[in-house]
């Protein structure tokens, strides 16, 4: 991995920012030490000022590409009119306050995804991090995994990671006040609850065939299958099915058919109904694959360790196994709800087994 902001102190960064036609922009603003590079920035023109969509982590450095590449547009960070949150995640959420302290612009992110938002703020760390660790032995993680997780937190919040409290909320099918624009918000739950789509209802700049242009946050992109995770309330019991939430939502999105997407990581590209049904048969072909491994009842966590992930189990960091066991779950509620795999009566930790 590598840091594009290892410059002299004072140097201004080197910023990426490419022109999209018909007021659209891009910022490829930084994340550090982490192997996607960068969040992609959009930059719209609208007759009150600029609204972003998603902002980039909170790091000086990545505030720093940020401001320059409003400046390259023509703009500044004081003229930012608003700013849509495509979902939670610090990579496209993260600089959403700094950005409202520097130039007063709401910031808006829709209800589901705001509460995870606030129960990460309200919540003692402590509450974390025994329910974390009650998950992972319910899902079958040996001990010394475990056991990390009750020696408690050292400090009450990660830095960088204080995530600003929206003030508006983005409904479902509304076509969003910004003057001179048409954006509509497309709710698309799977790689978050409230990770929303917003699709630009206005004709292609370079008049290619479909319907206007989508911005697809992490829910649609070229290259990458998105994490599909829990994101749950230590204090509500309910059975979500992510997988099944983000599988319905991908079929709209292909439906709706817009002439280009435009990605929060990677590059912009079009034909997103054959995108989608990449991603479609990459699934049943990953719950295919599962139901072969629960021949034998397996728990999530053997679940995990026995997957296809883009490096062996054994070189996977501590905090990414945690994702790992999470997606297996997800995929395991998801088979279950299908009626493809069952739990196994009286097991525990609990294990599944294929029907």
């Amino acid at each position: 991995m590598t840091d594009s902001l290892s410059e002299p102190a004072g140097a201004r960064p080197e910023v990426a920012v490419r022109d999209l036609g018909g007021g659209v922009r891009s910022v490829a603003v930084p994340i550090p030490d982490n192997p996607l590079g960068y969040t992609l920035v959009y930059v719209m023109d609208t007759d009150r000022g600029p609204v972003l969509v998603d902002t980039g982590w909170d790091d000086p450095g990545s505030w720093d590409v940020l401001a320059a590449g409003l400046e390259a547009c023509g703009t500044g960070v004081g003229e930012v009119h608003g700013v849509v949150i495509t979902h939670h995640h610090p990579d496209h959420h993260g600089l959403s306050e700094r950005v409202r302290e520097a130039s007063g612009a709401w910031v808006a992110m829709h209800a589901a995804d705001a509460a995870i938002v606030r129960r990460a703020r309200e919540t003692r760390p402590e509450r974390w991090f025994t329910y974390m660790a009650a998950k992972l032995t319910a899902a079958g993680a040996p001990d010394e995994h475990v056991a990390p997780l009750r020696g408690g937190p050292r400090r009450s919040t990660p830095p960088g990671l204080a995530p600003a409290l929206p003030d508006r909320e983005i409904l479902p099918g509304e076509l969003l006040d910004l003057p001179g624009r048409r954006l509509r918000a497309l709710w698309t739950p799977g790689h978050t609850p409230g990770h929303v789509c917003l699709h630009l209802e206005e004709e292609h700049p370079a008049r290619l065939p479909g319907r206007g242009r989508l911005f697809s946050g992490d829910h649609l992109l070229p290259e990458i299958t998105p994490h599909i995770g829990l994101y749950e309330d230590p204090d509500d019991a309910t059975v979500t099915d992510p997988l099944g939430d983000y599988l319905d939502s991908l079929e709209r999105v292909g439906r709706l058919a817009p002439a280009e997407v435009l990605p929060a990581h990677q590059h912009t590209f079009t034909d997103a109904p054959g995108r989608v049904r990449e991603l479609l048969a990459h699934h049943e072909e990953r719950l295919s694959g599962l139901l072969s491994l629960l021949q034998q009842p397996l728990t999530p966590w053997q679940l995990a360790v026995r997957m296809e992930w883009n490096r062996p189990w054994e070189q996977i960091p501590y905090g990414s196994r945690n994702i790992a066991v999470s997606e297996a779950e997800a995929h395991l509620r998801r088979l279950v709800k299908l009626g493809r795999a069952e739990a196994v009566a009286g097991s525990e930790p609990v294990t599944y087994v294929a029907v």
